[in-house]
Formats: structure tokens, C-alpha cells, sequence
């Protein structure tokens, strides 16, 4: 069997897979983010791999299967600062990282942003590598000084489990890679003025690249020396390949912590806009890329407020089925995260909103919006995904989210899609596993590996009123950050 591992931000989970795509054993550990007023927010690398060690240990225990090879998956983004040995220099920075917000605010008003979107197609945000190498430069010099690398989450597992330092080209397509050539820009780098930190980057290992587990990632798991391990690609891409998608214009829908939007395409063009977001992601094929707009929002959103009203999950049937579309005339901006928003816009002070609320106004109501408001920030998402390709392939939603039968079908409703939503949320693991499997020779048919799903067809009767709410939408988006520039200004006057 094959061991998929896919250490999220909010989960770390393992499953076993057979040769024929069968889910075999499953384990999970809730993952622990330390989130600090300030808004930054890091992880403990030691309490990473130990998530790992159970979750793998666990899921061997309940399969009885040898294990033919464990493939690494994972969130993308953050800096991952590691010594030569694989040991933190200092606590892995997550992606929700906000201690950069300045330096992205600066390189958006000097060209920075844009010059690198144009060489990369990555629009900078902070919790990427270059804002926050630049912020520990500032801040913080020594931690750099003691890193012999600066990664990313899969490949400090791969590092800790197989003594390599690597990085997947996917992870590295964040932000420096050139992903046609898959090499780094110097000109990219020298941009951002870290020309001097270039020695910190792995390069990219060619894709089907396998490692081994040495004698330390043999004990920690418990598996034999020598066991194949791959890593990568992370989990935007990995799920992409779980979902069985493959063909230019297919796409996936993460509705998990993050909201990612993603469509395949067999081309490389960063459009020339004046407000550079998103991302173009390598995959596991040479020649196919994935153009990305991920969110910084999507359950986490909704978790938020369901906390926030005092109720659980379990409750969200019954509070969507209480209200209808347009939620009683309440809207949503779902932007929550404190770093603000990366796509399909960057703006660092992006704030969420409700509005239209009044004394009748229902718990269901607000929850709808919230849930809506979510659904337009993913339309909006792949309309500036698939300005690069034609976005009129299949359509796979996944991620807890995604199990909501109710919020799915708001998904499909506003996307005026159908949306085909495996049984199984979690993609990653399966992308993960089908990647190890191609790189150990095996002839793969996507189709039989993918996890067996239903079809949500959009609601004519819900049509016309989400196409009016998605232009209010718009126009709301607009008007904020519009709000949130004059803001800042005010608060920039003496």
C-alpha cells in the first residue's frame, strides 16, 4: 500500500491506499497554530513531524499492509527556516502571516509587486517567501544567518524524514520560479532585493524524483530503511491530482481553511492588470500548469461566525434552510484574515463586512450571507483564473466545505455550474499517493483512482437572483477597497 500524508493548517491527516485506489485506513490530528495579537502566526516544526509520526503509525497499524511507499503532501507557502540537520532555526511561519503587510504595501507603491508578477505570474502577499525573508532580514537577521534553507512545509518533512534538502516545483513556484523553465529568476529575486539569499532556496527536484527514508525517519515511523518517499506536490496541486483532473480548463474548488480556485491550463501568460493576484503552480506534468487564485478565507469564515453565534456545525442545515437566496438582504465580505486578502486581489487591509442587517434579521441570514458572500469571492476567483484558460472543463469541489449539501448547492448557484463533489473531502492524500505511484513506474488510470462523487446541478429558479448578487457584490468589493485606501491615507496625515 501507499501512505498519503497531507499536513494542512488546521489537520494533519494519513491514508492508506491500495494499488487500485482503495482507501484502506485513515488517521488525522488536529494541527496548532499559535496566532499572536499582532497578528503574526507561526507553527512548532517538532509538533509538525510528531503529527506525522502518529498519524503514519496509526494508519499502518489499522491497514496490516507493508508499505510500498509514503508520499508527503501539504500547505504551501509560509517560510520554513531550517539548519542543515533539518532542525527550525525558529518557529515555521504560516502563510496567515501578517508581519510583512508593510513590505508588500511598499513593493506594490514602488513596482515591486508588479515586476515580479510579470516575470513569475505570482502575486506577492505576506505570508509568502519574499515579504517575510525581507521582514526577518529586517527584524530578525539572525535566524537567517543560522538557516542553511528556507522551505517550505513538505520539504522540511522530506528533509527531517530522508536527510535531503529539496523543494517540490510546485512549492517553489512560490513566488521566484520561472515555472516554464523551472528555474529561479534571478531577476525576480534581485527585485525584492534578496539577491543575497538566493543560497537559501533548494532547487526544484525534476519531477518523479523519489527519496528513501533513512535511518532517523525509520525509527520515527517506524517503517523499514530505504522505504520510497515522495514530496510533493503541495496541496493545492495535490488535490487537483486526487480529484482525477488533468485536462486544460478542468478545475477544482477547495472549500477548506482556504478558499483556492484553481484551473488547469497548458500555458504560461501573466496578464497584464494593475492588480497582480494569484499564481501559476507547476504539477507533476511537465507542460501543464495550474493557475491558482486561492483565498485567504473559506471554512475558517464560517467557522468564525458559527462560533461566534454560539452554535456548531451541525446546525448549518437547519440555519441555510431558514432563509433563501439573497439571505433577507444581508451581505458579506468574507475577508477575516488578519493579513488581509491575496486573490483574486492583494490587499493587505481588507476587512470583512455584513451589511443589511436590521432588527428582523435572523441568525440563518447572516450565515447565509456569510456563506454566499464566500461563494462570490469563488466566482470572482475564477474569472480572473480563467482569463489564462478556458474554464469550461469538469468542475470537482472539495474540502470540508464541500460536504454541505446546502452550501454546495449555493456553490453551484452562484457558479451556474455543476459541481461534482467526491465522497471523500480530502483530495490531497490521493494526489499525493498517485503522484508516489507514477513516480515508482506505475500506469495510472486517474479515472479508476478517483473517489467515487455526485453531481450538483445549479438551481434555474436561484439563477437571476445570484447574478444580480454577484454584480452587488462587485461593486461592494469595489467600493471598500476603495473605503479601505481612504482609510489608510487618514491615518497616514499627521
Amino acid at each position: 500500500m501507499i501512505v498519503g500524508v497531507d499536513v494542512g493548517t488546521s489537520m494533519t491527516k494519513a491514508d492508506a491506499y491500495d494499488d487500485a485506489g482503495r482507501k484502506l485506513a485513515s488517521a488525522e490530528q488536529a494541527s496548532r497554530l499559535e496566532q499572536f495579537a499582532d497578528g503574526r502566526v507561526e507553527q512548532d516544526l517538532e509538533d509538525v513531524v510528531s503529527s506525522v509520526v502518529d498519524v503514519v503509525r496509526r494508519v499502518v497499524a489499522d491497514a496490516g499492509e507493508p508499505v510500498r511507499a509514503l508520499a508527503l503532501t501539504g500547505q504551501g507557502d509560509g517560510l520554513w527556516l531550517r539548519d542543515a540537520d533539518g532542525a527550525a532555526t525558529r518557529p515555521p511561519i504560516s502563510w496567515l502571516d501578517d508581519r510583512a503587510a508593510d513590505v508588500v504595501r511598499g513593493w506594490q507603491d514602488d513596482g515591486t509587486v508588479a515586476e515580479v508578477y510579470r516575470r513569475t505570474g505570482v502575486g506577492l502577499f505576506p505570508g509568502c517567501h519574499a515579504p517575510l525573508l525581507t521582514a526577518l532580514g529586517r527584524d530578525e537577521p539572525e535566524s537567517l544567518e543560522r538557516a542553511a534553507v528556507a522551505g517550505y512545509c513538505v520539504d522540511a518533512l522530506v528533509q527531517r524524514l530522508t536527510g535531503e534538502i529539496t523543494v517540490d516545483a510546485s512549492d517553489a513556484s512560490l513566488p521566484f520560479l520561472d515555472v516554464v523553465s523551472r528555474t529561479y529568476d534571478e531577476g525576480a529575486l534581485a527585485a525584492c532585493g534578496l539577491t543575497e539569499r538566493r543560497g537559501l532556496l533548494a532547487e526544484p527536484a525534476p519531477s518523479g524524483t523519489v527519496f528513501t527514508l533513512d535511518r532517523r525517519g525509520a525509527e520515527l515511523l517506524g517503517l523499514p530503511e530505504g522505504t520510497p518517499v515522495t514530496g510533493g506536490p503541495f496541496d493545492l496541486p495535490a488535490g487537483a491530482v486526487g480529484a482525477g483532473l488533468s485536462t486544460p480548463g478542468d478545475g477544482l474548488l477547495i472549500i477548506g481553511t482556504t478558499l483556492a480556485c484553481e484551473v488547469f491550463t497548458d500555458r504560461v501568460d501573466p496578464d497584464e492588470v494593475p492588480d497582480p493576484a494569484g499564481m501559476w503552480l507547476c504539477t507533476p506534468q511537465d507542460g501543464l500548469w495550474l493557475r491558482a487564485m486561492p483565498a485567504m478565507v473559506g471554512t475558517a469564515g464560517l467557522d468564525w461566525l458559527l462560533d461566534f453565534l454560539g452554535v456548531g456545525i451541525d446546525a448549518l442545515e437547519d440555519l441555510l434552510a431558514g432563509t433563501g437566496p439573497g439571505a433577507g438582504g444581508v451581505s458579506a465580505l468574507p475577508f477575516l484574515a488578519a493579513s488581509g486578502e491575496r486573490a483574486p486581489f492583494v490587499d493587505t487591509r481588507a476587512r470583512g463586512q455584513i451589511e443589511g442587517v436590521t432588527l428582523g434579521t435572523g441568525r440563518g441570514d447572516v450565515v447565509r450571507a456569510v456563506c454566499e458572500g464566500i461563494a462570490y469571492t469563488a466566482k470572482h476567483c475564477f474569472e480572473r483564473a480563467s482569463s489564462s484558460a478556458d474554464a469550461q472543463g469538469r468542475l470537482v469541489a472539495c474540502g470540508g466545505g464541500s460536504q454541505s449539501g446546502p452550501w454546495a448547492q449555493i456553490f453551484a448557484d452562484v457558479l451556474d455550474r455543476p459541481l461534482e463533489v467526491p465522497d471523500d473531502p480530502g483530495l490531497g492524500t490521493r494526489g499525493a499517493a498517485v503522484t508516489a505511484a507514477r513516480a515508482l513506474g506505475d500506469d495510472l488510470d486517474p479515472a479508476a483512482w478517483a473517489a467515487p462523487s455526485r453531481t450538483v446541478e445549479p438551481s434555474r429558479d436561484a439563477r437571476g437572483c445570484y447574478a444580480d448578487g454577484y454584480l452587488r457584490y462587485r461593486a461592494h468589493v469595489d467600493t471598500a477597497r476603495d473605503f479601505w485606501a481612504r482609510q489608510a491615507q487618514g491615518f497616514a496625515r499627521p
